[in-house]
C-alpha cells in the first residue's frame, strides 16, 4: 500500500504501543504526512466511565486526528492519527491521567477479556482479575518487545467465548463448569409446551422443538429426548453450551 508502517517511532523508554504510519506520496496528500497509531491500554471489561471517556477525547482532540478505534481486534482502545513530534505530548498527558500504553511488533500484546462475573451470570470464573494480573505481570514483555512473533492473550469466561479467544488468542482462557449439567426435566417440558415466561415479564417464548433445536444440533451428539425427558452422556459433552444457550 502507501503507508509504510512498523518500529520507526516510539515514545521514550518504550519499544512497543505506538504504529509509525507514514505515506509515501507527502506531497500530494501532506495532510496525512505523518498518521501515527497510539494503543492505550483499556481497562479490564471494557469498563469506563463517561468521565475518563472525555479525558482521552480531549487528549486526541489535542494531540492527534481525533478519529478513535473503540475497540480494535487487539482490545485496546486505538487513537488513529498523529504526528512524530505529538506523540511525547500524547503519552505525557496519558500517563498523567492513568493510563498507558498496550502493546504492538514482536511483544506480548495486551491481555483481553470479557466482562465476565460483573455482568455475565454464566462465567465460571473472574475473568477481569485474571486479565488485570496477567497484565500487571507482563509490563516488561508488553513494552519492550523481546519476542520472535507476537503473543495474544484473551480470557473468556464462558464456551460462548465472546472475547473470540479461540479465534484471536495464543493463549485462550475459556472457563467452564466442573460438574456435570443440572437438568430442570420440568423446565424442559415447559419450553417444549412454550410455557417459559422471562424473569418478571408476561410475554411467552414460541414453542421449542428440543429434538429439533438442542439435541440433533449437539456437536458430540450425546444428548438425546425421548418421551418428554432430556439426557446427557456427560462423558462425551464438549462443554460447547449449546443446550445452555437454547434453554437457559
Amino acid at each position: 500500500t502507501h503507508w509504510k508502517h512498523g518500529g520507526i517511532v516510539g515514545v521514550l523508554g518504550y519499544g512497543s504501543g505506538t504504529i509509525g504510519r507514514y505515506i509515501d506520496l507527502p506531497d500530494e496528500f501532506p495532510g496525512v504526512e505523518h498518521f501515527h497509531t497510539v494503543r492505550v491500554n483499556r481497562p479490564s471489561g471494557w469498563f469506563y466511565t463517561t468521565a475518563a471517556l472525555r479525558d482521552l477525547c480531549d487528549i486526541w482532540d489535542r494531540h492527534g486526528s481525533s478519529i478513535l478505534n473503540v475497540h480494535g481486534s487487539t482490545g485496546d482502545m486505538i487513537f488513529l492519527g498523529t504526528t512524530t513530534d505529538e506523540l511525547e505530548p500524547t503519552f505525557a498527558e496519558l500517563t498523567a491521567k492513568g493510563w498507558d500504553l498496550g502493546g504492538s511488533g514482536s511483544a506480548m500484546r495486551t491481555p483481553s477479556c470479557c466482562v465476565g462475573m460483573a455482568r455475565y451470570e454464566w462465567s465460571c470464573y473472574d475473568t477481569m482479575d485474571l486479565c488485570y494480573q496477567t497484565t500487571q505481570n507482563f509490563q516488561f514483555e508488553m513494552h519492550r518487545p523481546s519476542f520472535p512473533y507476537k503473543f495474544k492473550v484473551k480470557c473468556s469466561g464462558c464456551p460462548n467465548d465472546c472475547v473470540a479467544a479461540v479465534a484471536r488468542a495464543d493463549m485462550s482462557v475459556i472457563g467452564v463448569w466442573k460438574d456435570d449439567i443440572r437438568i430442570d426435566q420440568a423446565a424442559v417440558k415447559a419450553y417444549a409446551a412454550g410455557e417459559i415466561k422471562p424473569a418478571g415479564g408476561s410475554t411467552v417464548y414460541k414453542k421449542l422443538d428440543v429434538k429439533a433445536d438442542v439435541t440433533d444440533l449437539c456437536p458430540t451428539i450425546c444428548m438425546s429426548y425421548e418421551g418428554g425427558k432430556l439426557s446427557i452422556d456427560n462423558k462425551n459433552c464438549n462443554h460447547c453450551m449449546h443446550c445452555i444457550n437454547m434453554m437457559p
